[in-house]
């Protein structure tokens, strides 16, 4: 062994336990180490004195627990309370489980350094060996294609000192204020949320600044155990009314969308959103890039309803999506919204002849469990 025993002493915090075979030699239980910075091949057999590491133990007791009880469930495996080694199918999830373990924190602290609010975004998968998603870039705002502009140059806002007043940026626009005092929602769905913008005289304080601030909430992106994939759930209650987050991704032409779509029917992802709240020129695509709503899931009884948000861009073409919650959510709850769910002003019944042209071909199978369920996402 080329590793200097001593040195690696100093860093047994650091270590990940890969694998557990209890050999008894002496009495002694002896674990198998994967050393921080060092390829698996310098790899080190350690008795338990040596392992000051009590989460890394921790973690292994647990994921060999979770397997076996699985194999027990399924009748697959006997289990004996006192083996003098792990079985290689068992070691193998073990060595699996760390490695997603590791791979999932580096994706956690990966988001939470992209992100631009204050909320924490987390991570859990307690369902399978599922990693982070390999063709996922997270980003906070629109990504435009080439040829599309979302910021129109804007270049006036309102004189108010304290808003909302006569000439505030919604009655500019010809709406009410879309917030009460208490920063929640007041108006119907259907109608546009217009937002002070950087040209504004208000500060950062101002009432009518909820969207551009971001999510207040701390989110958890988890893997559900019924086939949906990952999830988003909430790890703080959720008052009705309240923003929640915004729906970003790529800003695309509907023709764009259309050969795109015909690509996610095969892979039977849904990730366009139509941005036709004036018209149907350009569609959001979060297949590639996006935030966290990436990973909220559709229900034919969702809590979260979608708007259209205008700010610094007042192409109405080309509107924000903000997701409020449409009733008070329990911390823990998952979070959804109707992928059919309109934002605009021409609220047309759900049906196949109100769904634009990249979301006609091939119907999805619904799996939100809702006692309305449509039985279909489109």
């Amino acid at each position: 062994m080329l590793l200097d025993y001593k040195y690696n002493i100093m860093y047994f915090e650091w270590i990940t336990v890969l694998g557990r075979w209890l050999i008894r030699q002496i009495g002694t239980e002896y674990y198998l180490v994967k050393w921080k910075g060092w390829p698996e091949s310098s790899n080190t057999w350690e008795p338990q004195k040596n392992l000051k590491c009590p989460l890394l133990l921790q973690n292994f007791l647990s994921d060999k627990n979770e397997y076996l009880s699985r194999m027990r469930e399924g009748k697959a495996l006997k289990v004996r309370n006192h083996v003098k080694a792990l079985k290689p199918a068992v070691a193998d999830y073990i060595v699996k489980k760390a490695k997603q373990r590791i791979a999932l924190q580096r994706w956690k602290e990966e988001l939470n350094r992209k992100k631009n609010h204050k909320a924490m975004i987390l991570v859990e998968n307690t369902v399978d060996l599922e990693g982070p998603p390999l063709d996922f870039y997270y980003i906070n705002e629109y990504k435009p294609a080439p040829g599309i502009n979302v910021i129109n140059g804007i270049t006036t806002g309102c004189e108010c000192t304290d808003c909302p007043a006569e000439k505030c940026c919604p009655k500019e626009a010809g709406f009410i204020l879309a917030y009460n005092k208490r920063k929640k929602l007041k108006i119907q769905p259907g109608l546009p949320i217009y937002e002070c913008n950087s040209f504004c005289r208000c500060g950062p304080d101002c009432p009518n600044r909820i969207v551009q601030k971001g999510t207040p909430y701390s989110l958890c992106i988890f893997r559900t155990n019924n086939g949906r994939g990952w999830g988003v759930k909430t790890l703080q209650k959720i008052k009705t009314n309240s923003f929640v987050m915004e729906y970003v991704g790529e800003v695309i032409t509907s023709e764009e969308a259309e050969r795109r779509g015909q690509l996610y029917d095969n892979q039977g992802n849904t990730y366009l959103f139509d941005l036709d709240y004036d018209s149907d020129e350009f569609t959001v695509d979060a297949a590639r890039y996006g935030n966290v709503s990436h990973f909220v899931n559709h229900s034919c009884d969702p809590n979260l309803q979608v708007f259209n948000v205008f700010i610094d861009n007042l192409d109405l073409r080309l509107p924000r999506i903000a997701l409020f919650s449409t009733r008070t959510i329990k911390a823990g709850e998952e979070l959804t919204f109707d992928y059919q769910m309109k934002g605009s002003i021409d609220l047309t019944a759900d049906s196949a002849d109100g769904l634009s042209p990249s979301k006609k071909r091939i119907r999805t199978v619904c799996k939100c469990g809702a006692v309305c369920c449509r039985g279909y996402l489109n």
